[in-house]
């Protein structure tokens, strides 16, 4: 009996022993629990903001990440409209005896505009200054880092948006070239674009896109003029100086009793199609953003090309009879160029309109009216561009809409169909001004160049061939 009596005291001692422990240990957690709950409660809250921090630090390096890559690839489209799309274009079209000089002036563009955009046209563009033309502030790209500006392009690098901004000021004095292919030394070609770039180019861009531009519609300019991605910078300087040029210079040796047909439309060819493709990143990418507005202007972009080519082919076809390659391409770069302005701002059935108005435009202006007035503009530099830029800046004010961009706040009326039709006299203004610094620009710069090293190959030199004339050398080895 001794041993049960045993094992039952023991148990009970054990149970005293365990249930105090346990007893103090409650209230010691009751009289703590208050203390304890804040101190979680405080925590949790601290991690929840920290992570709501973190996200949208992850979402922020996600949407810059995605834009600059966006950006970063469009310029290098835009890039390779110059080269190899254009040089090719313009190369095919001109006698095979100057297809090295043709191509070799938009190279030189390539790298003399990057050079001069790095030391001083950047800033005169796009850096702080008055209504009409940039300061000097960022020369040398001072000021021109990793870090975004608001203004212009707040998720992107500025440096991005500077070298994005350059590939537009290569291809520009490039389009120029068509106009007097065939006849102008090398050494003046390369004078002449230089001051181009600096007096003409650089104010235009800098009235129409720059901080405090007299025609920037995005940042309250006096005359908002909508020009998404450079229907009067690009195109409508371009053109009207190639005019400029083509009838200061003169028509070339033979024109137009002479045949001058063009020596490959193969490489023309594929020259245009890399164009088509080079400009959804000038088109596309002038959204600063890889956003909905990018797709739109891609969207655009592709069907005003492709309304264009058939406006083009169609007008030749009732003309002559027949679609020439020729023609087609021609048509798809005119409606690339006519709905450049318009490409961020219309619907795609506007779109539609737009291209086939300027495919049908473009092919009377280099059919009859150049004919009519006798200019030798070689490549029809003026007829696409010049007048494709002037038509589709028109009709920008025309078909603009809010629904696609409301450039001037919620709810305003954008174009002339949704009732601003005051937007139409903006563009009417846009284009005078695009108009008169190219006329006035490109004469002085011509007139100086001309007194100072001349501006046309000899005669001699006309008859051989800007290849050997040139550059001593030939873009054909023909095997005997």
């Amino acid at each position: 009996m001794r041993f049960p009596v045993a094992k039952v005291f023991l148990a009970l001692l054990f149970t005293m022993i365990f249930g105090a422990s346990v007893l103090t240990g409650s209230k010691a957690m009751a009289q703590a629990g208050p203390q304890v709950t804040g101190t979680s409660q405080t925590d949790r809250i601290a991690a929840l903001e920290k992570q709501a921090a973190d996200n949208a630090a992850a979402i922020a390096a996600a949407q810059t990440a995605g834009d600059n890559g966006w950006m970063l690839v469009s310029a290098a489209l835009v890039l390779m409209m110059s080269g190899p799309g254009l040089a090719l274009f313009y190369g095919g079209l001109v006698r095979k005896k100057n297809i090295l000089g043709t191509m070799m002036q938009t190279f030189a563009m390539m790298a003399v505009i990057t050079v001069l955009w790095g030391l001083v046209t950047y800033s005169l563009a796009f850096g702080e200054g008055n209504a009409f033309i940039g300061g000097l502030h960022n020369m040398f790209l001072h000021g021109v880092g990793l870090a975004p500006d608001a203004k212009y392009a707040a998720t992107i690098p500025l440096q991005t948006f500077m070298v994005y901004q350059l590939m537009f000021a290569i291809i520009t004095p490039a389009l120029i070239t068509g106009a007097f292919a065939e006849r102008m030394k090398f050494s003046a070609m390369l004078v002449f674009m230089v001051l181009w770039a600096l007096f003409v180019y650089s104010p235009m861009a800098h009235m129409v896109w720059g901080k405090g531009g007299f025609l920037n519609a995005a940042l309250g300019g006096r005359f908002p003029c909508l020009d998404f991605a450079g229907g009067t910078v690009v195109h409508v300087t371009s053109g009207v100086s190639a005019l400029v040029t083509a009838i200061y210079l003169g028509k070339r040796l033979g024109y137009p009793k002479v045949p001058m047909p063009p020596h490959s439309v193969v490489l023309s060819f594929i020259g245009a199609c890399l164009l088509w493709v080079g400009w959804f990143g000038f088109n596309a990418g002038s959204a600063l953003s890889a956003g909905t507005l990018a797709t739109s202007a891609f969207v655009a972009t592709h069907f005003g090309a492709a309304a264009a080519a058939l406006g083009w082919g169609a007008a030749e076809w009732i003309r002559q009879g027949k679609v020439s390659a020729l023609g087609a391409i021609s048509g798809a770069v005119a409606g690339l160029v006519a709905i450049t302005p318009a490409a961020g701002f219309v619907t795609p059935m506007s779109a539609l309109w737009i291209g086939l108005i300027a495919g049908v435009f473009c092919y009377m202006m280099v059919v009859k009216v150049k004919a009519l007035f006798g200019y030798d503009d070689s490549l029809d530099a003026f007829g696409v561009h010049g007048a494709g830029g002037t038509m589709g800046a028109i009709l920008t004010g025309i078909f603009a809409n809010s629904v696609i961009n409301p450039i001037f706040g919620a709810g305003k009326p954008t174009g002339l169909l949704e009732g601003n039709w005051h937007q139409l006299l903006n563009q009417i203004v846009g284009v005078a001004i695009a108009w008169s610094i190219s006329i006035v620009g490109t004469l002085v710069i011509l007139f100086i160049v001309d007194k100072l090293i001349g501006l046309r190959v000899s005669q001699d030199d006309e008859r051989t061939g800007l290849d050997l004339s040139q550059h001593g050398e030939e873009g054909y080895d023909w095997a005997h």
